[in-house]
């Protein structure tokens, strides 16, 4: 489990991350979203142990991360920009990732070889974006660490490497109960994968919750009333949204969805449909303006 409460990171004097407190349990998928901004890849890498926060406390299975060698040998932390040494090979890197990881499995980076199937003598520089980070995920899979944290993993992967390297995020999760932080632009994508998400602004976490109990929670009306939209159930619903598009009212709204259809049908609508929400209009809604992930 990882645990943050009350942590603080300040650049020049401006509070990056700012009493950030979350939890991830041991074994899940945790999405991290937010708008540009936010604090996330700072929030990520304290939990990494790279940064050291200014107050508050991290701390993963109950020990505390920062210069915590113990700690760091079971986690591993892919960047937005993967880094690998200069001029160095796969082959290379696998050596060095053995070293530094007692858990680096030689059969697993083995096994793993024909799914990436990239040339372990030829150098990592000169590789794409996108098979640099088929590399990274390689040596991250070899390390087999309890927790891995990381930022935008899949951008620059084909669709191909993509839905492959997604299964075996998800495999680890099942087989080994690897815990998984992921910060991601694509929210089609972190809906694919998570089962929590925490949704941070300001440098805040402002909620984290299972996501099938954050799409329980706020739903899509589309409505229709023979002599318009009644005035009394603004005063009955939770409206986060309402738009109206000619006779059509469109509205979301938090709470129960039962409640929320017989509220609605105490005013007798021609039309009532619940439509789903995707988790990018949930984020877009929770946030309450238009922001960019």
């Amino acid at each position: 489990m990882i645990q943050l409460v009350d942590v603080t990171k300040t650049f020049d004097r401006f509070p990056a991350v700012n009493g950030a407190t979350m939890t991830v349990p041991k074994g899940v998928i945790y999405g991290l979203l937010g708008p540009n901004g936010a604090g996330k890849t700072t929030l990520l890498k304290l939990m990494a142990g790279i940064l050291r926060q200014d107050r508050g406390t991290i701390v993963i299975d109950g020990e505390e991360v920062w210069e915590n060698t113990n700690v760091k040998q079971r986690l591993l932390f892919l960047p937005d920009f993967v880094y690998f040494f200069p001029h160095t090979t796969i082959r290379q890197m696998a050596d060095f990732y053995e070293q530094v990881y007692p858990s680096f499995s030689r059969e697993r980076f083995v096994e793993l070889q024909e799914a990436f199937s990239l040339d372990l003598d030829k150098k990592i520089q000169q590789f794409s974006k996108g098979m640099q980070r088929q590399a990274a995920f390689w040596l991250a899979f070899s390390v087999q660490p309890d927790v891995l944290i990381m930022d935008e993993p899949l951008d620059g992967l084909d669709a191909f490497v993509r839905r492959h390297v997604k299964q075996l995020l998800i495999d680890e999760v099942v087989e080994r109960e690897m815990t998984i932080v992921i910060s991601s632009h694509n929210l089609r994508e972190l809906e694919d994968l998570c089962g929590i998400v925490g949704l941070m602004e300001r440098g805040t976490v402002r909620l984290e919750r299972d996501l099938d109990e954050l799409r329980a929670g706020m739903h899509k009306l589309q409505l229709a009333f023979r002599d318009g939209f009644p005035s009394e159930l603004v005063e009955r619903l939770d409206i986060v949204h309402r738009e109206e598009r000619g006779s059509i009212v469109l509205l979301v709204v938090r709470g129960e969805k039962r409640r929320i259809e017989e509220t609605v049908r105490a005013f007798h609508p021609l039309i009532l449909d619940v439509l789903p929400l995707s988790l990018e209009e949930i984020f877009m809604y929770e946030i309450g303006r238009g922001a960019h992930v």
